[in-house]
């Protein structure tokens, strides 16, 4: 299996696997579609790696609620599941799409791992009822936050200010709660470098 070049298409999407107990694990991942196959690449450690690795299997959740997003990066994992159909694994309840997936080939790395999937199974729930500019904001502050201990403060509310046009143009209630999830944890972490500071 080759490489996936520069050029191909990030999309962002919620997987979801299980652990050693059964219990369900949901993180936001951005995937790319490589030779046909479905291409994760967990930074290590990871939770998600860990699960794929023991079950062979996860499943793709494409969703529109960008709560989920911040959730996961707030503390906020509990979400409405149900059973996968094929694999050993769940799916979100706001799933637009499902996608069922099942390990095919590991390329180990010291620190990013790439996992290939094929598609078993997948269901189309919902429709998609368009973009919106205020969902995409969402995500891109998720990222930055996921990369608080990389980014400087500055660097991350540069970009927040402007994040913040399309929020206060075309967010509803969801993307409002999840913006918000995201600004607390941000301050939170600003308290935490002026205490670290202070000591």
């Amino acid at each position: 299996m080759s490489s996936p070049s520069n050029q191909e298409m990030i999309y962002e999407t919620i997987v979801t696997t299980l652990d050693e107990f059964g219990q369900p694990y949901i993180a936001p991942f951005g995937i790319r579609e490589s030779n046909g196959f479905i291409l994760i690449a967990p930074f290590k450690p990871s939770q998600t790696l860990d699960n794929v690795i023991r079950s062979k299997s996860a499943v793709l959740n494409l969703v529109d609620d960008v709560r989920i997003f911040a959730g996961a990066f707030v503390g906020k994992r509990d979400w409405p599941i149900l059973k996968a159909s094929v694999v050993h694994g769940v799916y979100l309840n706001a799933a637009l799409v499902h996608r069922e997936l099942e390990l095919v080939e590991i390329k180990d790395h010291e620190t990013r791992p790439e996992l290939y999937f094929r598609v078993v199974y997948e269901v189309n729930h919902q429709p998609f009822k368009g973009f919106n500019r205020a969902q995409a904001a969402v995500v891109e502050l998720a990222v930055l936050v996921s990369r608080l201990h990389m980014l400087t403060i500055e660097k991350i509310e540069s970009e927040m200010m402007y994040l913040q046009i399309a929020i206060d143009k075309t967010a509803g209630p969801r993307e409002l709660e999840a913006w918000g999830w995201l600004l607390e944890r941000i301050e939170n972490h600003k308290a935490e470098l002026s205490g670290s500071n202070i000591a």
